[in-house]
């Protein structure tokens, strides 16, 4: 009979699953209490496997499981980093997030992994999709907002509430389509504004390509949602990798860009527009050289551009690219060096780093005054493919510009025009109302130099390596040429000083034959933010001021005459330690050691910064014994915090604490909880308290630095809803001054700091209330 065939094969095949059960549940009951143990003695790597073997038998003990085993990847993920095992790291959190897809935890922890590794766009999706979990988790909203401001900056939106260019732009390529331009390439497109006002105005067909994947992305979305979806092919690729047939059917009559930064090449729009011309564009218009407009010819937009440049005295600039205190902290700055910021218009400036930094010279705080008239540093025409390939190898023009207000020559300050067409332009000045910054060209001289009228300026133009750089050679005196580059004697200004010191002179040229004519030994760059903390004189005084009371008192605690205390004892007139844990470059550790029978640990890893320091220490008479570089001696961050030695605590030690723009340091309160078990009886921890003090602001320049602001559509096009998305709450680089001050407290004594960046009320903000105490710690 057939049903009693059956029942003996179901009842076999019930004591198979009975007798697997017990083996699996004994794996997994094994596996747990052996991961257990593995975590105990901080194999994370076997705990982890463990982990995963019992979560992948036994999903139910995943609740029970979830915070060790978190803990368990992330301390694995630490030793993988570390030992560079970076693509067994990433396996791991696949791993976990197929046992835990939904863990908030876990995918914030891979974004900043991710992020930390330069996949940027592949952090923000993991960064966002946590936020989605959990929309009130804190580190995640701080993370998306930190690589949203690399993935979408802030120019997108200014640029996109910059009505006069929007409009000029949009005249500038219906013109050109009216006209015949019928196929359209539109490069870097963005949100894709450029192409869709192409369509619109009666294109073709219409081609768009954008290197960066969220704006890639971005841009699909918003031409979909525009009705534009079928007639716009919107390519993830660089146009210096596109070519026809393969990513174009043929070659397009018109190709529209914005890729201008403010230095007007920086985004290499150069090159880009020469290997459009050579395999993307239809050739140029023959003739004498009025566009016709027939489908044989291609043309550009812009068609070119115009190149101002003056000469500004600026005290802002100034502090950010070279030092300006003689002394600091009560230590004389002479033996440092020559220490400036990584942006020059010297001569002898590096090829491969960009030769300005950007600023809206109309809202700098303090103002700027202009030296010199503008005048016309270069003119490019971007639909002559020769003139362009010709760019780099220009001859060097010499330009004398003639002073007219004197004053301390600071920065040269460049902007330009763009010629979108014969009729319509954009002007990037500093008085115009425009998206653009200007680029800044800061004058690192040996000596501060004050320009007077009548004073001729020599300034050498060039293009190498299609960046335009320009170079303060020399100022022209009542005759004499006064060289910028090398000290002068101004009783003499027609020779170079003679050196006080020929021994000193005679080292020097030494050190330049080891190390090179344009990389002196003395010489050390430091980041625009570390200069200006430098020239924060307030800052460094309040650090010494309360160092030296900390001291003291731990000096005479138990020999204090007025209190019948005995004398101080062999432990107290012993050295005492500081620990500097500033990031960057910092001279803390030096102000703490010149105290006297202090020893003091600095974290600055960077060789020829800590060469600064060691020269500096010399010069101040600070004994090589008594300065160390506690990070030449750590393998790892956890040790930063570590002791001194066995016998000894630390007296101090020095936290950085809030970053140059604002914020609060992520790890301050990990640090400040660790470094408090680490503190000698009485020592401090500085500062010892930070108030944070707000103010309600009405500002139209943030509004349009954070979102595309108004109801109406850009153009006619719906956009806004999707940048919007990375509108962020906090902007870290804001015009105003920053409301942030420090304070160390020594018992019943305060020394304030002065703001990190002391800046004057932005002129674009109006308060509506006064300076509040938001929170204390």
């Amino acid at each position: 009979m057939p049903n009693t065939s059956a029942r003996p094969k179901h009842g076999r095949r019930a004591r198979r699953r009975r007798r697997v059960e017990p083996a699996r549940d004994q794996l997994v009951s094994s596996s747990l209490e052996s991961a257990q143990q593995c975590l105990l003695n901080q194999d994370y790597g076997t705990a982890f496997v463990h982990y995963l073997l019992v979560l992948n038998l036994a999903p139910v003990f995943k609740d029970f499981a979830q915070d060790s085993f978190r803990f368990t990847l992330f301390k694995w993920a630490e030793e993988l980093d570390s030992v560079g095992r970076i693509q067994e790291l990433f396996d791991c959190y696949e791993q976990a997030l197929e046992i835990f897809p939904a863990d908030e935890v876990i995918l914030n922890s891979m974004g900043e992994h991710l992020f930390r590794m330069g996949f940027r766009d592949e952090a923000a999706g993991h960064f966002h999709k946590a936020l989605k979990l959990k929309p009130d988790y804190p580190e995640a909203r701080e993370n998306f907002y930190r690589v949203a401001n690399w993935l979408v900056e802030r120019w997108h939106f200014l640029m996109l509430n910059d009505h006069g260019r929007n409009r000029k732009y949009q005249q500038a390529i219906h013109k050109a389509v009216q006209s015949g331009c019928s196929t359209v390439l539109d490069i870097g497109t963005g949100t894709g504004i450029l192409g869709m006002c192409a369509k619109k105005a009666g294109a073709a067909e219409v081609y768009a390509c954008e290197l960066s994947k969220t704006m890639y992305e971005l841009a699909c979305e918003v031409v979909a949602a525009n009705g534009m979806e079928g007639s716009i092919k919107i390519l993830h690729k660089k146009s210096l990798d596109m070519e026809v047939p393969t990513d174009l059917p043929h070659r397009v009559s018109l190709v529209v860009t914005e890729t201008v930064d403010a230095g007007l090449f920086g985004e290499g729009i150069i090159e880009s527009l020469i290997h459009a011309w050579h395999h993307l564009l239809l050739p140029p218009e023959r003739g004498d050289g009025e566009f016709r407009g027939d489908s044989t010819s291609g043309r550009v937009i812009p068609a070119g551009a115009t190149v101002f440049c003056m000469a500004v005295e600026c005290l802002e600039i100034r502090r950010h690219h070279r030092l300006c205190a003689a002394e600091v902290g009560g230590l004389p700055m002479a033996a440092a060096g020559e220490l400036r910021s990584p942006v020059s218009c010297n001569q002898e400036q590096d090829d491969s780093t960009e030769p300005y930094t950007t600023e809206r010279l109309s809202r700098l705080p303090g103002g700027y005054r202009a030296l010199t008239e503008p005048f016309t540093a270069l003119t490019i025409d971007f639909n002559n493919v020769q003139e362009l390939e010709g760019l780099s190898s220009r001859e060097v023009r010499e330009i004398r510009l003639p002073v007219n207000q004197g004053g301390e020559l600071d920065a040269l300050a460049v902007w330009f025009q763009l010629h979108l067409d014969e009729e319509n332009s954009l002007s990037t000045g500093p008085e115009e109302d425009t998206c653009w910054e200007q680029a800044i060209y800061p004058v690192h001289s040996a000596m501060s130099f004050a320009l007077k009228p009548r004073d001729e300026l020599i300034v050498d133009v060039s293009c190498r390596d299609a960046y335009l750089r320009l170079c303060c050679v020399a100022v022209l005196r009542d005759g004499h040429k006064i060289y910028l580059d090398k000290r002068v004697d101004l009783q003499n200004p027609g020779k170079p000083a003679p050196n006080p010191n020929p021994e000193v002179e005679l080292c020097s040229a030494l050190a330049c034959l080891q190390t090179g004519p344009s990389e002196p030994e003395d010489f050390c760059m430091l980041e625009c933010s570390e200069m200006a903390l430098l020239n924060n004189q307030d800052y460094h005084q309040s650090f010494r001021l309360a160092l030296t009371k900390l001291l003291s008192e731990l000096k005479f605690k138990n020999g204090n005459p007025n209190t019948g205390g005995t004398a101080v004892s062999a432990v107290d007139s012993g050295l005492r330690y500081v620990l500097d844990v500033s990031e960057g470059f910092s001279l803390l550790s030096l102000i703490a050691a010149r105290q006297g029978q202090v020893k003091a640990y600095s974290s600055v890893e960077k060789t020829k910064q800590q060469n600064v320091l060691r020269r500096l220490a010399q010069a101040n008479g600070i004994s090589e014994q008594h300065l160390e570089f506690w990070l030449n001696h750590t393998e790892d961050e956890q040790g930063v915090l570590q002791r001194p030695s066995r016998e000894k605590l630390w007296t101090a030690i020095i936290l950085d604490c809030v970053e140059t723009c604002g914020l609060i340091r992520q790890k301050l309160m990990e640090k400040a909880s660790l470094a408090r078990f680490l503190l000698e009886e009485g020592g401090r921890i500085f500062p010892g308290k930070i108030v944070v003090y707000g103010m309600l602001v009405e500002s139209d320049t943030l509004l349009l630095e954070s979102a595309v602001q108004g109801r109406e559509p850009t153009l006619g096009f719906n956009i806004a809803p999707f940048i919007n998305q990375f509108t962020m709450s906090t902007i870290f680089k804001v015009l105003s001054g920053r409301h942030i001050s420090a304070q160390t407290v020594t018992q019943d004594t305060t020394h304030s700091f002065a703001p990190f960046e002391k800046l004057a009320p932005s002129t674009t903000s109006s308060g509506l209330c006064s300076p509040h105490h938001l929170t204390g710690s």
